[in-house]
């Protein structure tokens, strides 16, 4: 090869990765003015799960950036972000809430604001892509499934699918999220109503299911023998019941799930940290430490690190979400099919 050729080579070659390296330049200034800002204030609704705070304390060790947490209840962030905006006052840098959530509150003024290039974003998984936007990204799945008692359901009768919960034998004995009002069970409801049809949902009715809106203490209720089946049951809520006679169904036909976004606020006090802080929950790390709780990651390759009991979650297929415009057609249905 002639010095010519060599140095045109050479000069191509400096071309086709000059756009990365201007990329990672780029991200490289963002972690500088992020560890600069020092601080980040993100309002979610964890509930001070220990997989949230295990990655908020990867993030504060490895990049010396204190997290402040304001953890609320969904209906009570959504409410406290518009009352601080509406009164001038930017405390929160970014809220972790449901895709819907983040755009219901956008119509009604609690704005947000584009995140620009966030380098682990390229890494969500294909079927997820179509949920990212410029202003918010997926961090992980809400899904949920079937939660028996086994010491009351023997094997052989356990419901396999969401179409044997309409067997009359279930009568009277299913415990379940109240489907009619905002919630897990509403997202169930919806779901059912897409996927099953209209007319399942009505044979379900008829089984007479047990509605109510503890989610936390249905799962141990169910646990504790007083219902033999519990719907819908969020995976990772039963990663607290381990070594109690109860199994959590995956059904084949797939699991209604809900999709928890990062947004960063308008006028975001630290927008650089903010940026850091969302691409290191998208980090392979942090998206293994959430699937290990029975939450479902977005980033690809999580699954081939889990054991067995968590690749079953991770790996489950998704049969749908609700959408923001079907929340009051469908709550009407619901109250009708269930009064």
């Amino acid at each position: 090869m002639s010095l010519i050729t060599k140095l045109a080579a050479l000069v191509l070659g400096a071309m086709l990765c000059s756009p990365a390296l201007a990329q990672d330049a780029d991200w490289n200034k963002v972690v500088e003015a992020a560890k600069k800002e020092g601080t980040v204030t993100v309002y979610n609704s964890q509930l001070g799960a220990p997989n949230f705070l295990a990655v908020v304390e990867s993030f504060q060790k490895k990049y010396g950036i204190k997290v402040e947490s304001l953890d609320l209840r969904a209906s009570e962030l959504t409410e406290r972000l518009r009352a601080e905006q509406a009164a001038g006052r930017f405390i929160a840098d970014i809220q972790m809430h449901s895709a819907n959530s983040i755009e219901t509150g956008v119509t009604q003024g609690t704005l947000v604001q584009p995140l620009g290039t966030i380098p682990n974003v390229a890494n969500i998984r294909e079927d997820m892509r179509k949920e990212i936007t410029d202003t918010h990204v997926p961090g992980f799945l809400q899904a949920y499934g079937i939660l028996v008692n086994t010491s009351l359901v023997k094997p052989e009768d356990e419901p396999k699918s969401w179409k044997d919960l309409a067997d009359p034998k279930w009568k009277g004995k299913i415990l379940s999220d109240d489907m009619r009002p905002l919630g897990s069970g509403g997202t169930m409801f919806v779901v059912f109503h897409k996927a099953l049809g209209q007319s399942f949902n009505e044979k379900l009715a008829e089984n007479k299911p047990v509605f109510s809106r503890d989610l936390r203490n249905d799962a141990k209720r169910v646990a504790r023998g007083e219902y033999p089946v519990y719907i819908p049951q969020m995976f990772a809520f039963a990663n607290d019941l381990k070594g109690l006679p109860i199994k959590v169904i995956v059904p084949p036909e797939g699991v209604p799930y809900v999709s928890i976004h990062f947004a960063m606020m308008k006028n975001a006090p630290h927008p650089n940290a903010s940026k850091l802080f969302i691409n290191h929950f998208l980090d392979m790390e942090s998206q293994v430490t959430y699937a290990k709780a029975w939450m479902l990651p977005v980033a690809k390759g999580v699954e081939d690190q889990l054991d067995p009991e968590s690749k079953r979650f991770a790996g489950a297929k998704l049969l749908g979400t609700r959408e923001m415009n079907e929340y009051g057609p469908m709550m009407d249905l619901a109250k009708k099919i269930y009064p």
